[in-house]
């Protein structure tokens, strides 16, 4: 059984405990994970902060043309980094680009992409206010040392979105992967890492005290994290005892609307892959579905003939569209959710079971008869359900997607692009899509309102996030 290394200081680092790795498909032992301790997390942060001056120094063209290198190499590297994501996390090979299926290619197809675009950005010096007597400048500096916490359903994309920006700003990095899928992540670090300089990026892994160690560090100038609220809220804590300014992304329960003049048939696969990306495990996915009376049941029949006929099982085989639950914590979540609502006297239109056998597997299920209040819709399920709820009333809909904590996502379905964008503009949420869901793009800013977290990323307004603004004033 081989143990994978942290990456510290350009150097493999092990550890004496470690914990096993595991495919939520088959059950199999991929490998096994060092356990980080108290020490080599401070050693982690001290390698990052000996380094960040001297990278911060360097010519930013230089920074932006190993920025390119790195993503050449995750180019070259895309195979088998792929093959990690679908053995550790679950989701299915797929394809490539943004018409594909969304599998394990396309989230390294995103690596490669959301490095090459900070790459390509400018942080140039901007003058605010100038006349006769003065002239203020804002300039962009680099936090220093951040930590970044990454999570299990997107472990090497979201990993990506975490690091790139900070480094390219001139900071450096010690990130700690999900313990649900540590191997994949520390594999993408340690390649990207042999470009760059030592110490600029940096890992540690293990448990949740291990990231607890890591955020509560005197040593860290900056966070990013991406993860449940609860855990967003002891970051929280900690970032605030040594004044650290973090990222939040802690997820959503995303509403989407479906308005009285939209079409069932030709929005149903949108609608579908808005809510079973990644097999519903993603922050943006749409979690409770609002349609008006009129059109229930077409748009009911339409997802659920798309729902039925979507291949499901080990990703590893070439033709798997849908995959396993990550792991058993939230697996059986989804279990206790659907059981809930068929106590509640939903309507299981399709799925509803789980499937047996070896892995995390769980058939998509849609389920109706449900209302606001009951559990299926108040709690984010993240997985492959969808509750369907029927309105009367336009406002009643958007009182409805409103009234959660929750507000990272949200959309709007109608064949009047202008009455949507009326009706976008009252929904609480960092991101309300038309016609689409979960539509994310690496020059739109990201981020959540509410529970659902505070701060952006991606684009021009992602890179300003990982860096801190000086004013210089010249007086005449």
């Amino acid at each position: 059984m081989k143990t994978y290394m942290n990456f510290v200081n350009g150097q493999p680092v092990g550890s004496e405990r470690t914990f096993e790795s595991l495919n939520p498909a088959t059950g199999e032992v991929l490998g096994l994970a060092p356990i980080s301790t108290a020490e080599q997390v401070k050693a982690a942060i001290a390698a990052a902060r000996a380094a960040q001056s001297a990278w911060a120094a360097r010519p930013d063209a230089e920074r932006k043309a190993l920025m390119m290198q790195v993503a050449e190499t995750i180019k070259k590297n895309a195979p088998y980094l792929a093959e990690w994501v679908t053995r550790e996390q679950g989701k299915p090979l797929g394809g490539l680009g943004p018409d594909q299926v969304p599998g394990a290619r396309f989230e390294v197809w995103g690596c490669e992409v959301w490095t090459q675009v900070p790459a390509s950005l400018d942080l140039p010096v901007e003058v605010v206010f100038e006349d006769d007597t003065r002239r203020d400048e804002v300039h962009r500096k680099p936090f220093g040392v951040v930590a970044a916490i990454a999570p299990w359903n997107w472990p090497l994309l979201i990993a990506i979105w975490q690091m790139i920006p900070s480094i390219r700003a001139g900071n450096t990095v010690v990130i700690k992967p999900s313990e649900y899928t540590t191997l994949g992540t520390l594999e993408l670090v340690r390649l990207i890492g042999e470009v760059l300089p030592k110490g600029v990026i940096n890992t540690v892994s293990g448990p949740g005290e291990v990231g607890s160690w890591l955020v509560s560090d005197p040593g860290i100038d900056k966070i990013m994290f991406t993860g449940s609220g609860p855990t967003g809220a002891k970051i929280a804590e900690a970032a605030a005892r040594n004044m650290v300014p973090t990222t939040m992304e802690l997820g959503g329960n995303d509403a989407a609307i479906m308005l009285p003049d939209a079409d069932p048939k030709a929005m149903a696969m949108g609608l579908f892959w808005g809510a079973f990306i990644n097999m519903g495990q993603t922050c943006a996915c749409a979690k409770r579905l609002y349609v008006h009376e009129n059109l229930f049941e077409p748009t009911v029949q339409a997802l659920k003939e798309l729902a039925e006929v979507m291949p499901m099982g080990d990703g590893m085989n070439e033709g798997m569209v849908m995959g396993p639950i990550q792991n058993k914590m939230q697996y059986d979540k989804v279990v206790s959710l659907v059981e809930s609502a068929k106590k509640a006297g939903a309507n299981i239109v399709c799925g509803g079971a789980p499937k047996g056998g070896p892995g995390y597997f769980y058939p998509l299920t849609l389920v109706t008869g449900l209302k606001d209040g009951d559990r299926l819709v108040d709690e984010e399920q993240f997985g492959p359900v969808l509750p369907i709820i029927k309105y009367s009333n336009v406002e009643d809909a958007i009182a409805s997607a409103n009234r959660l904590d929750a507000g990272l996502g949200a959309s709007v379905w109608s064949s009047d692009i202008e009455k949507a964008k009326q009706v976008a503009g009252r929904i609480q949420a960092g991101t309300v899509w038309i016609n689409q869901h979960g539509m994310i793009h690496p020059m739109v800013p990201f981020g959540g309102a509410k529970g659902s977290g505070y701060g952006v990323e991606f684009g021009l307004e992602g890179l300003k996030s990982v860096t801190r603004p000086q004013v210089i004033s010249v007086k005449k």
